[in-house]
């Protein structure tokens, strides 16, 4: 049984799916094979080259943050299923996150304040000195949940002493948390998710901007979010964990709504870097959710995410947490299994953000581009293969590159959104379909990736049963066809991304 309000972080939904079609069959091919080749991707503008995760990153670690720090680590930190520390652990790559030590480095009080539900804390570097922002109850009153700043000057933030830095003061004393911080044009911001006296939600999302110390904020606290959708509400009226990307002159501010379970997922507000960020009307929010719980790919309540860079800095790094099954045994909140998740986050043609769905666990899914359609992606649409620009379903253009089902060193395609169907061709024609065992399917969906046929920076793929035949399109769809002149070979090759 949950209380009334703060409980909320653990609750239970099915809900916020996104619509499944079948149309990253071709897409799922060319992608997977360009990963394993280890090609190199050359790109349009915003293009960048593919990355290589596998999830989970870590298990039991809800709420994850993870900050790439100019020193070269990624700094990760997390809730932990105990709730009674802060840990943190550093490494050079993202997927090192996944075995590096990890220290505690500050642990609850045994009374009175800081004492009870050590939550979602984040890691910042501000004016040469670390921050840690968590939220906090009390020993007396566990859900007493306030928001609290931890700070050291040590280099290495795993081995600094932490002074506690107090309370972080709102206009109410009431139930708040999620506090996180960033910069525009110069001026740092504080947003986190508080519970106002007089509105009947559990927690709305806050902004205002920070004070002379990064522990204090200072003139106008404005209200960006009220939990009012059906998505929003579901369980509990929650919207908390906000996190802030930027690019291109405009900012994205993300956050998690309904109970922690199988509801819990993401909305999204908009705004102009150059707008009024205190007057709420700079702001536009989503009227759907943007990235939420999917049966297909087997994961449940995505949320209260962060954005990282890959090691290249070039991909934007999608962060959050999950579980991999939907029914959730007694409380919500006693259960552990909220795993740390990441992938690549892609952007639309008109610069906002697609988070697509939640992928399958294991090996992170890529995207095939057109060498000679440089806007345009491999993806299915009602089973066939094709290439379209702008697919905002994301997706139907992702697939992961898997041992090939005829083996002999080859590769497989298999769609992101429809997990045990792959790119197979049939009467030459390219269609997503469902594995059905047989030693002529395993034939047409198995594949021999070969460098670019139009440049080595990319890749092609020939057909393992039909040899001198390759991926290419034509017309809009996908096929396997011999190819002879510079515009069949250009048809045939794809980049990674």
């Amino acid at each position: 049984m949950q209380p009334p309000h703060p409980p909320h972080r653990a609750a239970s939904r099915a809900g916020c799916r996104a619509p499944r079609r079948l149309r990253s069959a071709l897409a799922l091919m060319l992608v997977m094979l360009a990963v394993s080749a280890g090609l190199p991707v050359a790109g349009p503008a915003h293009a960048a080259p593919s990355v290589n995760y596998t999830n989970p990153l870590v298990n039991q670690r809800a709420d994850p943050h993870i900050f790439k720090h100019t020193d070269g680590y990624y700094y990760m930190t997390a809730t932990v299923p105990q709730y009674d520390r802060i840990v943190l652990r550093r490494a050079s790559t993202l997927q090192g996150l996944a075995t590096a030590a990890e220290t505690t480095i500050w642990r609850r009080h045994t009374s009175g304040e800081m004492g009870a539900h050590i939550w979602a804390p984040e890691i910042h570097f501000i004016n040469n000195r670390w921050y840690v922002y968590f939220a906090a109850g009390r020993t007396d009153d566990v859900w007493r949940i306030r928001m609290y700043v931890l700070e050291s000057a040590n280099a290495n933030p795993l081995v600094g002493t932490w002074t506690e830095r107090g309370r972080i003061t709102t206009p109410w004393d009431t139930f708040s948390l999620d506090a996180s911080t960033f910069v525009v044009n110069g001026v740092r911001y504080l947003t986190w998710a508080q519970q106002e006296p007089g509105i009947s939600t559990n927690s709305n999302v806050y902004l205002a901007r920070m004070g002379a110390n990064p522990w204090q904020i200072t003139g106008t606290v404005t209200r960006l979010v009220v939990p009012t959708y059906d998505w929003e509400t579901r369980g509990f009226r929650v919207a908390e964990g906000p996190a802030v990307i930027q690019r291109d002159g405009r900012l994205f501010l993300t956050y998690s709504a309904s109970a922690t379970d199988a509801n819990y997922c993401l909305g999204m507000l908009s705004a102009s870097a150059s707008a009024n960020l205190l007057d709420a009307a700079s702001w536009r929010k989503s009227p759907v959710p943007v990235f939420a719980s999917n049966a297909a790919t087997g994961q449940y309540g995505p949320g209260h995410n962060s954005f990282t860079v890959s090691e290249d800095g070039q991909s934007d790094i999608l962060v959050y947490h999950d579980r991999d099954y939907r029914d959730i045994v007694g409380d919500p909140l006693n259960d552990p299994n909220r795993r740390t998740r990441i992938q690549k986050l892609y952007w639309n043609a008109d610069g906002t953000p697609n988070l697509g769905i939640p992928v399958p666990d294991g090996a992170t899914p890529v995207r095939l581009r057109s060498h000679d359609l440089t806007a345009s992606y491999v993806r299915h649409y009602d089973h066939r293969a094709r290439v379209e620009p702008n697919v905002t379903n994301l997706a139907d253009s992702q697939f992961r590159v898997v041992a090939g089902l005829a083996g002999a060193g080859t590769v497989s395609l298999e769609s992101t959104n429809f997990p045990g169907y792959y790119l197979r061709h049939r009467d030459f024609a390219l269609y997503v379909e469902r594995d059905d065992g047989s030693a002529l399917f395993d034939g047409d969906a198995s594949f021999h990736r070969r460098a670019g046929l139009a440049a080595g920076a990319g890749l092609s793929l020939e057909s393992q049963n039909f040899p001198g035949r390759y991926v290419r399109h034509r017309a809009g769809l996908l096929h396997v066809e011999a190819v002879s002149s510079d515009a069949d070979r250009a048809s045939a090759t794809f980049h990674l991304e």
